[in-house]
């Protein structure tokens, strides 16, 4: 009884394997002549070489060990599979059997940029395993663990004008309605984890809401419910087909879905499209750690043995150099380094997990004053300190906490990636422009004053249009030569960046005659100087000079 038994397992198992073998398609549609080209996927033009620079900390292969001679016949039990994108095509459920010209047009352009697809699917190795279990357990379609890649390229510290944030793109009210806490020291948004709870929570909704259709849902993440339902009930109105591919919906949008279901059909039959994938391990990248309490992320990168990009790319939520001190607790750590972390961080007391310094209240100190020079809040002073008001005074001594090392060690900070965007000349031949904001300033009115538009501003200094502007931020913008003051005889022009330093009996007149620029211009490169009636000695202006023209 027991031999016919496994006979019939084996049988059954045999079948069930057979099943498994799906027909791919060996060739791809001829792209019509009419095809409308919509959306096609910008470049990646951003230089994240802080994100694509920084390999995977990955665990050593696991040895098997086939020392002794199996006793009994084995069963063969199906392995799962090695490779994390075999899992992903397994769990396929959307329609891309689709002949449409949108599609066409974004299966195109991935498929003639096959760099661009190894950069992002690399950026997300690190994300993608967790990213595929949350979908499987929620019955999703692991498509839509490609979305990331729609939304931000996978890179966890993305921010569009639109003001979104994180791998998941969240803009700050979506954000709120599901949980992703947004403050000086941490933003939720991209907090891998929790950001991906609240797409999943928030897709399922939208997927609920129109009654099963994905590509309905989809479009919503995109764009908002509200915009999809109008133009359906648009498009019932005149009688017509109420599909996304039939709905009159913003540009982007239109190019939304059809970027993700082409990104979809290469990577389930890569062969066809001429591209092999980038192997992603099927196995946990990172492993949770509760740290209970506020901890320095460099000390916490040299308790893992890791980097501190690494900290800040398993955790890309917080801001500054720590942990926030009202937690969450809690930081991501590569597998194979968790044991070394836990080990190491218990053997620390609660004092040391981060750098204090003390500091002696000075006449015409504030809080606020106190909390900015030394990168912190004014109530975390209030807590450390227990002060319950605002009111300080002249001698009195406050503990504050501090990095352990210098700023610029921290790269991946909030800070520090907006210095590096900020330095990051757009092209050659510009000069850099230093700009205090005033009380009363608007992106607006700054971009009028330097002839350029609001949305270049923000990109140059990493903000969205929305975002507050307070006196005293300060912005760069990037300059060109004015065409009349660079104009020369001569047919050559090679522009260099001086910074010149105001002499006694200078003036702006004295100092643009002898560069043969305007004081216009002078005026314009230095706003702060040139806001001055008068300059003074050791003032220190920038200038844009052409060293080879007459």
């Amino acid at each position: 009884m027991t031999k016919h038994l496994l006979i019939a397992f084996l049988a059954s198992s045999i079948l069930a394997g057979c099943q498994s073998f799906t027909q791919k398609p060996t060739d791809i549609a001829e792209v019509d002549a009419e095809n409308e080209d919509i959306g096609a996927p910008e470049a990646d033009t951003e230089q994240l070489g802080f994100i694509d620079t920084v390999d995977p900390v990955l665990p050593a292969e696991d040895i098997e060990n086939d020392t002794e001679e199996p006793t009994e016949p084995v069963v063969a039990i199906p392995q799962p599979p090695k490779d994390l994108w075999d899992r992903i095509r397994d769990g396929y459920q959307l329609n891309l059997d689709i002949d449409k010209p949108r599609l066409k047009s974004q299966i195109r352009w991935y498929s003639t940029h096959p760099s661009y697809l190894t950069r992002v699917s690399k950026r997300g190795e690190r994300y993608l395993y967790y990213i595929v279990d949350e979908l499987e357990k929620a019955g999703m379609p692991l498509e839509i663990a490609l979305l990331p890649i729609v939304e931000s390229g996978f890179d966890p510290f993305g921010y569009s004008h639109g003001r979104a944030s994180g791998p998941w793109q969240f803009i700050p009210s979506t954000g709120h309605i599901y949980g992703l806490e947004q403050t000086w020291w941490l933003d939720g948004r991209r907090d891998i984890k929790l950001s991906t709870q609240a797409a999943i929570a928030y897709l399922q909704r939208l997927h609920k809401m129109f009654d099963g259709d994905w590509l309905h849902a989809l479009a919503s993440y995109n764009s908002g419910e509200g915009t999809v339902m109008r133009a359906i009930r648009r498009n019932k109105k005149a009688g017509k087909p109420t599909d996304f591919w039939s709905l009159d919906l913003p540009t982007e949008t239109r190019a939304y879905v059809p970027k993700l279901l082409a990104l979809a059909k290469i990577m389930k039959n890569p062969e066809a499209y001429d591209y092999q994938t980038h192997f992603i391990a099927n196995r946990p990248y990172f492993e949770e750690v509760n740290i209970g309490g506020q901890l320095d992320l460099a000390q916490a990168a040299e308790m893992a043995e890791i980097s501190i990009d690494e900290i800040y790319l398993l955790n890309p939520a917080f801001n500054q150099w720590a942990t926030s001190p009202d937690g969450p607790h809690k930081l991501l750590i590569p597998v194979n380094k968790s044991k070394t972390f836990r080990t190491k961080l218990a053997s620390i007391s609660d004092n040391e997990r981060v750098t204090w310094t003390r500091y002696t209240v000075r006449a015409g100190d504030s809080l606020l004053v106190i909390a900015r020079d030394h990168n912190t809040t004014v109530e975390v002073l209030k807590d450390v300190n227990k002060i319950s008001s605002s009111l300080i005074r002249v001698g009195q001594q406050l503990m504050i906490p501090i990095a352990g090392k210098s700023s610029e060690s921290y790269t991946l900070s909030s800070h520090q990636r907006l210095l590096a965007k900020q330095s990051r000349a757009p092209s050659r031949n510009l000069i850099k422009v230093n700009y205090d904001v005033k009380s009363g300033d608007s992106l607006w009115s700054i971009a009028q004053q330097y002839d350029t538009d609001t949305k270049t501003l923000a990109r140059w200094n990493n903000m969205g249009l929305g975002d507050p502007l307070f006196p005293g931020k300060k912005l760069v913008v990037w300059l060109k030569p004015d065409s009349e003051s660079s104009a020369s005889t001569s047919t050559r022009s090679v522009v260099k960046r001086v910074v010149y330093t105001i002499r006694s009996g200078d003036s702006l007149a004295l100092v643009a005659n002898k560069f043969k620029v305007s004081v216009n211009d002078i005026r314009k490169w230095n706003p702060k100087v040139g806001s001055q009636k008068y300059v003074q000695p050791g003032d220190k202006v920038t200038l844009l000079v052409n060293v080879v023209g007459g």
